[in-house]
């Protein structure tokens, strides 16, 4: 596949699309709504999406400007027309995110204990939370019921604690997009590393392209993204 190809797979793993490829709310179990335009970049071309309750002629607008847009694809770069969308999106929220492809099996260079969601533990694991509630940890980051962990999932444990955990925030036939949470007191240890190379050894990823697209200004997954090494494929911005 190209990076325009992988981009475009991006779009349909990050959202539910109609029929006719507008963006009905975002792929995640939350069954968020989704932005109201997504546009991704690389030296190949751009893929737009555009969501399904945008007025007509807005949406007409955007996307005549959207087929005229020139690749962009480095770093802190910002589509042609940013300032003709925001115009016809008042009061939108831009963001924007550096797409890169993990690939799959990555060396787990560690002896940390993990568990996933598949395994007799994670299943035991599972069956504690809907029992005892989950653990603390957990719930400061905003995980309070078994639905909350988005399968597929690996934790790495620390001392009896789960201390870093990979998701899958967006699932797709094709596709997959990390998720990725480490508790505050295991930060700084390299645990994020470690735990997103099991995560893309887990078998029933290895069907799908698997993503990890970092907010630009998040510079603790950039660093994990130089750490495992993975190669940027493009970039988006999202006007939310």
């Amino acid at each position: 596949m190209t990076d325009l190809d992988l981009l475009d797979l991006e779009g349909r793993t990050l959202y539910v699309l109609t029929p006719e490829g507008r963006i009905a709310r975002e792929n995640d179990p939350d069954r968020s709504a989704g932005p109201q335009f997504w546009l991704a970049g690389c030296k190949s071309g751009t893929v737009a999406r555009l969501h399904r309750n945008l007025a007509p002629d807005i949406a007409a607008e955007i996307e005549a400007l959207a087929a005229r847009e020139p690749p962009f694809d480095e770093p802190g770069a910002l589509p042609r027309f940013i300032a003709d969308y925001e115009r016809l999106l008042p009061g939108a929220t831009l963001s924007r995110e550096l797409v890169h492809e993990l690939p799959h099996g990555l060396a787990v260079e560690s002896a940390a204990k993990l568990i996933s969601s598949r395994s007799e533990e994670g299943a035991r694991f599972v069956a504690d939370i809907a029992k005892h509630g989950m653990p603390e940890n957990l719930a400061a980051l905003r995980m309070r019921v078994p639905e909350d962990l988005w399968a597929p999932w690996v934790m790495l444990m620390v001392d009896g604690e789960v201390a870093s955990t990979a998701f899958a925030a967006r699932l797709s036939d094709a596709g997959a997009e990390l998720g990725l949470a480490t508790v505050p007191k295991f930060r700084g240890r390299g645990l994020a590393r470690l735990v997103t190379a099991a995560w893309s050894n887990l078998p029933e990823l290895k069907t799908r392209r698997l993503f990890y697209g970092a907010d630009h200004d998040n510079l603790a997954s950039q660093r994990v993204i130089a750490q495992l090494g993975l190669r940027r494929i493009g970039v988006s911005i999202r006007l939310t």
